[in-house]
């Protein structure tokens, strides 16, 4: 069945760095959506996010020594950015600001998210797209929010 918005319904658009809030003052038949807000994480360089070098581990016995693995300071920006967009959905639908949303992520993004949805969060969730449209226009998004599957 294809994904019908009914009017008041969120489509957030989100990556790692980006979330768009777009809200449908359409109805279901001629969907129309607005920016409501929009967010961009700040990315700082690797080098003022933590040490060049991964640190190095000796072993108990002998002189062997082991690199551990450098943590990719991106990447948990990234996750705790989109718990965060998770945090704020599920605060707007407690609060009553929104009760149908449809969540558009790239698949890695929307893995994070769906471990971070609240119960109040899931129950609004009408529909998820794994795409990552967050750099494209609003016409684009629609184009592809309209092409989706329903839950």
């Amino acid at each position: 069945m294809d994904l019908k918005l009914k009017h008041g319904t969120w489509v957030v658009v989100c990556d790692g760095r980006r979330e768009i809030v777009l809200e449908n003052i359409g109805d279901e038949q001629f969907p129309d959506l607005r920016t409501k807000s929009a967010t961009e994480a700040e990315a700082a360089p690797t080098s003022a996010q933590g040490t060049d070098r991964p640190g190095r581990v000796h072993q108990s016995v002998g002189t062997a020594r082991s690199a551990v693995e450098q943590t990719d300071w991106h990447d948990r920006d990234e996750q705790e950015f989109l718990r965060a967009v998770a945090a704020r959905l599920d605060a707007a639908v407690l609060a009553g600001e929104v009760a149908h949303l449809v969540i558009v992520a790239p698949p890695r993004a929307l893995g994070v998210l769906r471990k971070s949805y609240g119960k109040h969060l899931r129950g609004a969730i009408v529909a998820e797209v794994d795409k990552d449209l967050a750099a494209h226009p609003v016409s684009d998004i629609e184009k592809h929010i309209l092409g989706a599957r329903a839950l």
